[in-house]
């Protein structure tokens, strides 16, 4: 509660520290941190997972707050070494892991109250969020993408699958865990509804015409009706606490106002 000069490591911590009313304290952020806009006026160092303890160290903090996520173990190890107050929070995707995440941040800043209210929040907008009552809701697709040649497709275990079963839709996927490679013929078989990308994935490969280029994908019915949606990565599978609204803007997108998903 003490400490008054933060490094936060993580888009979600970093989040979470400001909906708590603590980010007067925080002096530097890491690279995946882009919510709320006034981080990108603070120091950055490198991303979350690939971290360099001199860049952390060289901010002076008196607290660094990372996930699980965060490495490589050997930085970590650096900044634990260094007499640095170092907690680390579980990054699991999910409702239940983000209250923990959020009620022990609160408790490490002294800011209960305000962890419990902003649960509330988070729950409230998951609430409003209508699930279908009868049948399935839309067969989405997610795919991460650095690139034309790069497409990987969400099966289960992932944030992607979860984010689309929160919002009431069906992941087409669900013969694995984790990424593997986009191909025409998983594309087919999988007959999305929908297909979904981060803002940047949509951006990397060029746009929704290039997209439809992807062989497969343009014999889906996905692609037949050119349902094509892409959202802020950070706000779609960060698990932060917008996952409610976050929640809610994918239902809207999936479902018509009748509460039917489009085909």
């Amino acid at each position: 509660a003490s400490a008054e000069r933060i490094v936060t490591l993580g888009g979600a911590v970093t989040e979470i520290v400001y909906a708590l009313g603590a980010g007067d304290r925080v002096v530097g952020v890491d690279a995946s941190s882009s919510f709320p806009r006034k981080v990108k006026d603070l120091a950055q160092v490198a991303y979350h997972r690939r971290l360099n303890a001199e860049g952390v160290l060289s901010l002076n903090p008196d607290l660094v707050v990372c996930t699980t996520d965060a490495g490589p173990p050997a930085a970590i190890e650096q900044l634990q070494a260094s007499g640095v107050r170092v907690v680390i929070v579980e990054h699991d995707p999910g409702v239940a892991p983000l209250i923990t995440k959020i009620r022990t941040i609160a408790r490490l800043l002294d800011r209960w109250d305000r962890g419990e209210a902003l649960i509330e929040a988070v729950e409230a907008d998951l609430a409003k969020v209508q699930l279908p009552v009868d049948g399935e809701g839309p067969r989405v697709l997610f795919l991460m993408a650095r690139g034309q040649s790069t497409l990987m497709v969400a099966g289960t275990n992932t944030a992607a699958a979860m984010m689309i079963e929160l919002a009431g839709g069906v992941n087409a996927v669900d013969g694995y865990e984790g990424y593997k490679p986009l191909t025409a013929e998983a594309a087919v078989l999988a007959v999305p509804d929908v297909v979904l990308l981060m803002s940047s994935g949509l951006e990397a490969v060029g746009g929704v015409d290039a997209l439809l280029k992807t062989p497969g994908l343009a014999l889906t019915p996905a692609g037949q009706a050119r349902r094509i949606e892409a959202m802020d990565g950070l706000f779609l599978l960060g698990f932060g606490p917008r996952t409610g609204k976050a929640t809610h803007e994918l239902h809207r997108r999936l479902f018509d106002e009748n509460g039917e998903h489009e085909l």
